[in-house]
């Protein structure tokens, strides 16, 4: 696991979109596993000002998103599908047949069993976009979840409906199901990149970089993962002990990158 302390919000989004940036490129085709929530947002204005720019072109690239609420129709404002539409599927030129979520209106398990063979017979996922809970969450792979598990179903916790319960009205209906890749699964993409940021986080982030591999964190499966990238900005870092290295390790890693491509 890379461990990469930013100086700012807006740098861990750059520092992320030059990784996806770097696999696109290399790779037009590309498979990207997506993320939702507050904090890949940043990442996909970036991706779109990359776009609009002429650095980067999205005409081959598949994608696959982590999850998606239970119940919702994907034209539901608080529907996965809907936030990727308007914050980054509408704005790049992606074909949108090649976007891919969960569909939560059918009989999940059966829809679990399908999402998993889509990823297979795409090839597996190149680079999986993920955030992170305030209780170590990825996917909606929450506390106690197995280190191994595939895509299905997964009742949250009273803590993710609380931090969510802000993006639906009093009155409205919020799914307490969602369908979600497993953490065997993003273990399977190629590359795992994590973004955080915010004070927030900064618990979650300790106990998945330095605390033990545990099912009470389910990031933490990502020490595992032969690679991932943490980015996060100063208060999202702000309780992890070995500083002085991470940086060191950014140093020595950017000197490598530069050396590489003179």
């Amino acid at each position: 696991m890379q461990v990469v302390i930013a100086e700012s919000a807006q740098e861990v989004a750059q520092l992320g979109a030059d990784h996806i940036c770097r696999l696109i490129k290399n790779k037009p085709a590309a498979v990207l596993g997506l993320a939702t929530g507050s904090t890949p947002i940043a990442l996909y204005q970036e991706l779109i000002s990359r776009f609009q720019h002429g650095i980067l072109s999205f005409s081959q690239v598949r994608s696959f998103n982590l999850d998606e609420y239970v119940g919702l129709e994907p034209d539901h404002p608080q529907s996965y599908r809907h936030f990727m539409n308007h914050q980054l599927f509408k704005h790049i030129n992606i074909n949108l047949q090649n976007t891919h979520l969960p569909d939560g209106t059918g009989d999940p398990v059966l829809q679990a069993e399908r999402y998993e063979a889509q990823i297979r017979e795409a090839g597996g996922i190149d680079l999986q976009v993920l955030g992170l809970g305030r209780n170590g969450h990825i996917g909606f792979n929450e506390p106690c979840s197995s280190l191994g598990s595939a895509t299905r179903i997964k009742t949250l916790t009273p803590e993710t409906l609380r931090d969510n319960s802000r993006f639906f009205s009093s009155d409205e209906f919020q799914p307490t199901l969602a369908i979600t890749m497993g953490i065997g699964t993003i273990h399977r993409a190629r590359k795992a990149l994590l973004l955080a940021t915010g004070k927030a986080k900064a618990e979650a982030v300790k106990q998945m970089v330095e605390g033990p591999l545990s099912a009470s964190c389910p990031a933490s499966a990502l020490q595992m993962h032969p690679h991932a990238v943490v980015v996060v900005d100063p208060e999202a870092g702000a309780l992890l002990t070995h500083h002085d290295y991470y940086h060191r390790v950014r140093a020595e890693t950017d000197l490598l990158a530069m050396e590489h491509y003179q």
